[in-house]
């Protein structure tokens, strides 16, 4: 069977473009791996690709989950599965693209059968990450899972509330359940992850001017109607960064300009937690500069012809 791509790397550092060029010259179809593109609605500050922007190819799971839904990674992964067996089956080449690296993760290490999410759970404790924040969260999972909350950054509060939802589902800590995963899937294997690394100064310079371009293009305006049509402020959706501050700037917890800087410096603190994570990934072929380069477009073209 044929190699399947992935092509990740930080937010804002052309991982669409550089996906697009790829599926046209392998005769491919993208699989969106990013974990807010996926929701309905969510437009402005998620940079979904625009119709000019896939040149005609074929993208899968965007848009396409209710705001409302606390959409998993295994979800996702099951979602993907299904369409790499579809792409597959017609002979064309799945192109996974997107910087939500525990998304990959899961597509190719499964996750072990874990309860959904309990709504009402997860905004009690929610709450309380408002309250006492990230630091409050990860001392609560070292109380009841010392294993699971060391394996954490203290900042993660993500992975320590699903921690926490975990204990009080099923009484037992995520830790011990964790070793109970199922087997990967076939294709895990001809998974070729391809990660961009742009200059750190050219990237943050970027996410700077890109925020302050969807705050002028009316990101407040779309979160009040969101808001006004019942999506809820504490959910996955809306908790992505710039998001987050624009909730807060609502609910008159911080200014404007206060809103669009914290959501500068939240999105360059991702990009280098994003770069962080795939430096652990065994295998990622690293790519040095932005995916709209042409010899970052000839590198990689080379090492796909070449494997």
């Amino acid at each position: 069977m044929k190699a399947i791509y992935a092509i990740s790397g930080p937010t804002c550092s052309g991982k669409t473009e550089l996906a697009v060029k790829l599926a046209i010259h392998v005769n491919g179809e993208v699989i969106n791996c990013d974990s807010v593109q996926v929701y309905r609605g969510i437009q402005i500050a998620t940079a979904k690709p625009t119709a000019e922007e896939m040149l005609g190819v074929v993208h899968h799971l965007i848009g396409y989950v209710d705001p409302n839904i606390n959409y998993t990674a295994a979800d996702w992964a099951t979602d993907a599965s299904e369409r790499i067996i579809e792409i597959e089956s017609r002979g064309r080449v799945p192109i996974l693209v997107g910087g939500t690296g525990f998304y990959l993760r899961t597509l190719r290490e499964p996750l072990f059968d874990s309860p959904k999410t309990d709504q009402k759970l997860r905004q009690r404790l929610s709450m309380i990450h408002q309250r006492r924040g990230a630091t409050h969260i990860h001392a609560m999972l070292r109380r009841l899972d010392p294993k699971a909350a060391e394996r954490l950054p203290v900042r993660d509060y993500v992975r320590a509330i699903r921690g926490l939802e975990v204990f009080f589902q099923t009484g037992r800590p995520i830790s011990s359940q964790q070793p109970d995963r199922a087997e990967p899937p076939e294709f895990s294997t001809r998974m070729r992850l391809f990660v961009l690394n742009p200059p750190r100064v050219e990237l943050y310079e970027k996410i700077n001017q890109r925020t302050e371009r969807h705050f002028a293009a009316g990101l407040v305006d779309e979160v009040k109607n969101l808001l006004a049509a019942g999506i809820r402020s504490d959910g996955n959706a809306l908790g992505a960064h710039a998001y987050r501050r624009v909730c807060e700037y609502l609910r008159g917890e911080r200014s404007l300009e206060s809103a669009i800087e914290k959501s500068q410096q939240d999105v360059r603190n991702y990009a280098k937690r994003q770069l962080t994570w795939f430096r652990r990934e065994p295998g990622a072929i690293w790519l040095d500069g932005f995916g709209d380069d042409a010899r970052v477009r000839d590198e990689l073209f080379d090492a796909v012809e070449n494997q």
